[in-house]
Formats: C-alpha cells, sequence, structure tokens
C-alpha cells in the first residue's frame, strides 16, 4: 500500500500535469486535419478507439498503484516492481528514452506558434528562417529553468500555463464564423471524407491521447500517490475525453472540411481575439506538455539508475544522485535535456510522433497486461484499494497490440525488436534478478489449477480421454547414473508428462528435509536444460516399499493421474532389482503400466535404433511397447533411431504374423518400414535371451515384454541375461493400449 509524505505535492500537479500534456500541440496543430479528413463521427471514433487504449491504462496505473508503495519513478517503478527489475529495466528504458523525445516533441510544436513571426519575416525580410531559431533556445531555456528550479518551479509553471490554456479554449467555443456545415452533425458516412485514410490520421491524433500518465511520474514527490495518482490520472483522462468530443464539434460546426485540412492554425479563425490567444495558447499547452515531460524522464532515468538498470556502475551512480530536499534528479535532466536537443534540432514533429506513440503503447500495453495477469492469477498478496475489471485491462493489452501495428507495422517491429535487445542484453548483465516468468507465474499456476480441475471433472464424468503416457519414476541412484532420467525424458518430450522423485531412505525429520532441498537443488541444476521437460522432487521414506506406496498415489503434474510407472536397476550390479520384483504387486494394484529399466554402461548410439521384441505372451504388451518406442524417438537426441520390430513366433504361419505386424504399423501411422519388420521362427528350445543378445546387441535401447506370471514364477530371472547389450527397457501393460 503506498505511503504518505509530510512535504511532497498533492493531487493538483498530477491532473495538471497530465491535462496539460493530453490538450497539447495535437489539439491545435492536428485535429482540425483529423476532421477535415474523417468528418466529425470519424474523428469521435478515433477518440473512442484511443480512449479504449487510455482509460484501461489509466485505471490499470491506478489499480497498481494502490497496491504498494509507489516512489520515484512512475510508470517505471510500477512496472518493475510488478513484473520484475529485468523486465522492468527493459521497459523502462524505452519509457524514458519516449519521454525525453517528447520534450522534443513539444519544444519542435511550440514553434508552431510563431507561425506568424515566420511568415512576417519571409514576406518582409525575404528570410526563410529555420523553426530551431526558436525551438533551440527555447528547448534552453527550459534546461535551465529545471537544472536551476527543479520540479517545484515547473508545477508553479504549470499552474500559469495550464490558465492560459483554458481561457484559450473557452475563447475558441466563444468564437464564431459564418461557415454553416453541408450536412447535419447527425449525418453519417455522407460528404468528401476519405476513411481510408482513418489509421493514417489516428497515427498523428494518437499522442494528443497519451499524456494521461504523464502526472505518475511525479510518483516520489507526491504526499499520497495511493491518492493523488488514481484521482488525477483518472479525472484528467475523463476530461480530456470529453473536451476533445466538444472541440471536434466545434471544428466541424465552424469551418469547411478544406480549410481544416490546410490550415493548421485554424482554430484561431474561429476563437475569439483568435490571431493572439490560439498561437498564445498553442504555446502554453506545448510548453506545459514540455515542463510535464522534462519533470517525469530524469526521474525514470534516475530511478533506473536507482535500481542499476546499467551495466556501468559509475553511471548508475552519477544519474542516481540527486540534491536537495526532493532529490532533485539534476544528473539525470542534463542527459535528458541532451538527449531531448538532438532531436530538436532535427525537427521534424510527424516522425517523432510515430516512435513516441510505438514506445507509449508498449508502456500502455505493458501496464494492462500487468493488471489482467493480476487478476487472472489471483495473486493472495495483491489487494489494491482502487479496483478495475480484469476485461478492461485485457481489452486495453489488446488494442495496443492491435494498434502499434495498424499505425505503422514497421515501426512496431522495430520497437519490439529494440525491446528483445534491451531485455537479452539486461538479462545477461543481472542474471540474478527475476525474468519473463516473473510475469505469467501466478497466472500459469491459476491456468493449470482449473485445467487439473477440469481434467478431472472429465474423467468422472465417463468421458473418453486418449491415452497418452503419465510417467513416474523413483530412483535412489539419481548422481550415479542418469539412464532413468534420461529415458523418462524421452518419454515427457512432446507425448507424454514425467515425474522424477528421488528416493532418500530415511525418517522425516529437520534434518532429512533440509537434506532433501540440498538434493534437490542438485537435481534441478542437473536438470537445467532447455530439453529436459521433467517435473523433479524428493521423497523421504524409511523403506522402499513405503516409498512405492506413496508414490503410486501421487497426483500427475499434468492434471491426469499417473498411469505409468517407471523404475531402474544396474545390469551390472543389480542390487535393487530384488526390491523391485518384491514391490512389483504393490504397484500392479494400483494398475500401473509398469516399465522396468535395465541400465547399461555402454554408450548411447541412437544410429543403431530401438529394437521392439514381441513374442505370443505380449498379447496386452505388444501395442504399449510399439507406442514407447515412437514416442521415445520423437525426442531430439533419438531422432537418428529408426525403430525396429523383431517378432518372435514358433508357429507355422510366419507370413500371417508378418501381415498383421505391418496392418497394424500402417493403421497405427506408425513410422517402421516394412524393411524394418523382421519375423524370428527359432526353434522351441531357443532361449528368447539369446536371439535378442545376438540381434541388439548395439542397439541404442532395446523394448522386451513380460507380465506378472512371470515374475511370481521366476523372479529377477527374467530381468537378467542381457547385460551384453545396452539400456534395456522392460514392458508390463496394465491392459491393451489401442493404436489409433
Amino acid at each position: 500500500m503506498a505511503g504518505s509524505k509530510k512535504n511532497g505535492f498533492g493531487t493538483l500537479p498530477v491532473f495538471f500535469t497530465a491535462i496539460s500534456t493530453i490538450l497539447g500541440a495535437i489539439l491545435f496543430l492536428r485535429f482540425g486535419m483529423a476532421i477535415g479528413h474523417l468528418g466529425f463521427w470519424g474523428v469521435i471514433l478515433v477518440i473512442l478507439v484511443g480512449h479504449m487504449v487510455t482509460i484501461p491504462t489509466a485505471l490499470a496505473l491506478s489499480e497498481l498503484a494502490t497496491n504498494q508503495r509507489v516512489e520515484g519513478g512512475g510508470e517505471y517503478f510500477v512496472i518493475s516492481r510488478s513484473f520484475g527489475l529485468n523486465i522492468g529495466t527493459t521497459i523502462g528504458i524505452s519509457l524514458f528514452l519516449s519521454q525525453a523525445i517528447s520534450i522534443a516533441f513539444y519544444v519542435i510544436a511550440f514553434t508552431e506558434a510563431f507561425e506568424p513571426f515566420f511568415d512576417y519575416a519571409s514576406e518582409q525580410w525575404k528570410m526563410n528562417l529555420p523553426r530551431q531559431v526558436i525551438s533551440l533556445p527555447a528547448m534552453g531555456l527550459l534546461t535551465l529553468l529545471i537544472l536551476k528550479k527543479g520540479a517545484g518551479m515547473g508545477v508553479k509553471a504549470l499552474y500559469f500555463v495550464v490558465v492560459v490554456l483554458f481561457v484559450s479554449l473557452t475563447l475558441f467555443f466563444l468564437g464564431k464564423t459564418d461557415y454553416v456545415p453541408e450536412q447535419s452533425i447527425w449525418t453519417i458516412g455522407q460528404g468528401t471524407y476519405d476513411f481510408s485514410k482513418f489509421f493514417i490520421v489516428f497515427a498523428i491524433v494518437f499522442p494528443a491521447f497519451t499524456g494521461m500518465t504523464a502526472g505518475v511520474g511525479l510518483s516520489g514527490d507526491l504526499r499520497k500517490p495511493a491518492r493523488s495518482i488514481p484521482l488525477g490520472t483518472t479525472l484528467a483522462t475523463l476530461s480530456g475525453m470529453v473536451i476533445y468530443i466538444f472541440i471536434a464539434w466545434k471544428l466541424y460546426t465552424s469551418a469547411s472540411p478544406d480549410d481544416l485540412k490546410t490550415n493548421q492554425l485554424i482554430m484561431s479563425k474561429i476563437a475569439l481575439y483568435g490571431a493572439l490567444i490560439i498561437p498564445l495558447g498553442l504555446a502554453a499547452s506545448t510548453i506545459s506538455s514540455a515542463i510535464g515531460s522534462v519533470m517525469v524522464a530524469p526521474r525514470t532515468l534516475q530511478a533506473l539508475a536507482l535500481d542499476r538498470a546499467f551495466p556501468v556502475r559509475p553511471l548508475n551512480r552519477w544519474l542516481s544522485k540527486g540534491k536537495g530536499n526532493m532529490n532533485e534528479p539534476n544528473n539525470a535532466s542534463i542527459i535528458t535535456c541532451f538527449i531531448a536537443f538532438i532531436f530538436v534540432a532535427a525537427g521534424n514533429v510527424n516522425a517523432v510522433a510515430e516512435i513516441i506513440s510505438m514506445f507509449f503503447m508498449v508502456t500502455y500495453g505493458s501496464l494492462c497486461l500487468i493488471s489482467f495477469l493480476f487478476h487472472f492469477g489471483a495473486d493472495p498478496s495483491y489487494r489494491p484499494v482502487f479496483r478495475s475489471k480484469w476485461y478492461i485491462s485485457l481489452i486495453g493489452f489488446l488494442m495496443c497490440g492491435w494498434l502499434m501495428f495498424k499505425i505503422n507495422t514497421v515501426y512496431a517491429i522495430l520497437a519490439i525488436g529494440a525491446l528483445v535487445l534491451v531485455y537479452i542484453g539486461v538479462s545477461n548483465y543481472h542474471k540474478n534478478r527475476r525474468g519473463l516468468e516473473s510475469i505469467f507465474s501466478n497466472a500459469i499456476f491459476q491456468l493449470s489449477r482449473n485445467i487439473q480441475i477440469y481434467l478431472q471433472k472429465r474423467r468422472s464424468s465417463g468421458a473418453k480421454i486418449r491415452w497418452r503416457p503419465s510417467t513416474i519414476c523413483i530412483s535412489d541412484s539419481s548422481f550415479e547414473r542418469q539412464n532413468a532420467l534420461r529415458l523418462l525424458n524421452w518419454i515427457s518430450f512432446r507425448y507424454g508428462f514425467g515425474t522424477y522423485i528421488h528416493f532418500i531412505n530415511n525418517y522425516f525429520s529437520k534434518s532429512s528435509r533440509e537434506d532433501s532441498l540440498e538434493i534437490l537443488a542438485k537435481l534441478l541444476k542437473m536438470t537445467r536444460d532447455k530439453e529436459n521437460h521433467i517435473y523433479v522432487d524428493t521423497m523421504i521414506s524409511p523403506s522402499y516399499t513405503s516409498a512405492i506406496a506413496q508414490v503410486i498415489q501421487i497426483p500427475g503434474v499434468s492434471g491426469m493421474e499417473n498411469n505409468t510407472m517407471l523404475l531402474e536397476f544396474d545390469k551390472k550390479d543389480p542390487q535393487n532389482l530384488k526390491q523391485i520384483v518384491d514391490n512389483f504387486a504393490l504397484i500392479e494394484a494400483a494398475n500401473h503400466d509398469v516399465c522396468i529399466l535395465g541400465s547399461s554402461p555402454n554408450a548411447l548410439k541412437p544410429k543403431k535404433g530401438i529394437h521392439i521384441w514381441i513374442r505370443s505372451i505380449d498379447y496386452n504388451n505388444a501395442n504399449l511397447m510399439i507406442l514407447l518406442g515412437f514416442i521415445i524417438s520423437s525426442h531430439p537426441e533419438m531422432r537418428k533411431a529408426r525403430l525396429k520390430v523383431f517378432e518372435v513366433n514358433f508357429e507355422d504361419d510366419v507370413e500371417t504374423t508378418r501381415n498383421k505386424l505391418l496392418e497394424l504399423i500402417q493403421e497405427g501411422r506408425l513410422p517402421i518400414s516394412h524393411r524394418n519388420v523382421e519375423i524370428l521362427r527359432p526353434d522351441e528350445e531357443t532361449d528368447i535371451k539369446s536371439l535378442v543378445n545376438e540381434h541388439s546387441a548395439e542397439a541404442a535401447l532395446t523394448i522386451i515384454g513380460f507380465h506378472s506370471d512371470q515374475i511370481r514364477h521366476d523372479g529377477q530371472q527374467i530381468f537378467k541375461g542381457y547385460e551384453s547389450i545396452g539400456d534395456t527397457l522392460f514392458v508390463n501393460a496394465r491392459e491393451k493400449q489401442e493404436i489409433s
């Protein structure tokens, strides 16, 4: 929650800074042109579309500002404390640049108030003076004002220029002309208006609406930011919208479309004492907007430096220094004004306006996205005093993205590309700070919760859900060998879900809990590779049996129940094979498919393929074995591994067996060539293990089926005898899986 300061500004500076920026250069120089091209209702649509961005942003900003103490930096502070410093810094840098360039934009527009002087010089002295004759000295005076007097003087100047601005608007509304519109104001779609230029006009006019957050930059200098920011920002936004609607009506009813298009100071022809008051109002509005921006931009830069945003530490220290009781950002103001001087020297209003619009759109879209994600994520720490609605914030975010590309696709791509590059640079410099995950973490948690509840309801309603492996693996040898971890990752890469549990044989206590956290940290570090798709955890249990009993009851991380258990033993030293066999009945009671991996120290050779062995006893197992082979081969590490199926047939009709298998492969659309299907017809005395050892000696992975009767009859022996080949996966399916 925002706190308060004994010494600081109230709500009026927030309102005046915002409204004077809203009612700025575009109002006096380009709004008449918009009416001339689009007509009254076309411009009303422009105003409404523009405020579909600004109103959600004002509400989102007001909401975020009342959820925490807002300090210096305004919008940057809100974004960085909500999205994390890396993302906040990225957007903050673009925000600062747009604010600094805005100063130049307003100063350049300020020179248009002196159009009579330039016309006089051209006619009387035959001198075509450049606009910089006025703009550069004006920028110099503005720089001296801020550096010498600080924000306090800027706020006092605001009161004066706002009075001039509103007097000029009042005289404009009181003015009259002889013009009578050809159509009624209620007539839509008639006349010489060209709606094909809607977005061209919108791009020029939109900066008129972008000033509503200007007052937020004073957040560090406000007595009660939580009260002043929502009240001042919202009031300025709504007031600006209403004023623009009335100005559109006045222009439409007072001048012809041709005059509106060609005379950028058409308001001076309409207002009482217009020749004097409109240039004065233009000068007041532009200089007040420039003052507002020159107060805000250095504070954004100072806040960035305080957060060590830049990779040069001395630069951060120098920019973060302030002076006086209000901690005036003197050094940051020097840099800000220097950037503004560069763009003032360039002197192109329209080009600068589009650049500003892009970066402001990014900022506004970010604020709306933050608000939406906080609403959707239902974070308990998000308890703002002022509340907007999630759908309003979502509309604002979507409108920002859409309008960026409608205004200028190239600029939009460049703006987004620049942000991505800045984010990569900032993330590399500040690797320990929160990044993109901080944006979506709560939303992902909420989405995951809703999906899991939905899937559970679907299962309970009897709805048929297609099978996919949801596998849980338990092992106490995670750091001795990673064969099971690797296999689980293969299964989980695209088509399945995997949970890996490291078993800690101990009683639960504070000490064992601390040990488990250390082991978990090592596991996470070990599985941090971008191709890893496994959820890892630890389990403390006094015995392997109790651990199995706990594991088979763990819900799947995917929202569906686990349906497959993966266990592992070392073929060279199968010490834990007995406990796997002893607990098979317990796993079988859970109705899980069971996969037992015999790990080999042999080097992995994917090109040697995945061999699947099918026997007459594998009626239930065959389809699951083939599906697992297909799923494993989809992993990038195993894409070069071709599937080869061996069917051991002790009957006479070999071709019938081959045709059935080929039909299954063809109907199941499995990537197995008919050349990779081999039917073996050994003598009845031939040992299956000798065939496997002979044909699969170099295979990357060998898959063999087994059933529960074998376990009860032969125990561990069914898994032994394959020591000379690579990893061997023994598969027992609880039921026949359909390959569809």
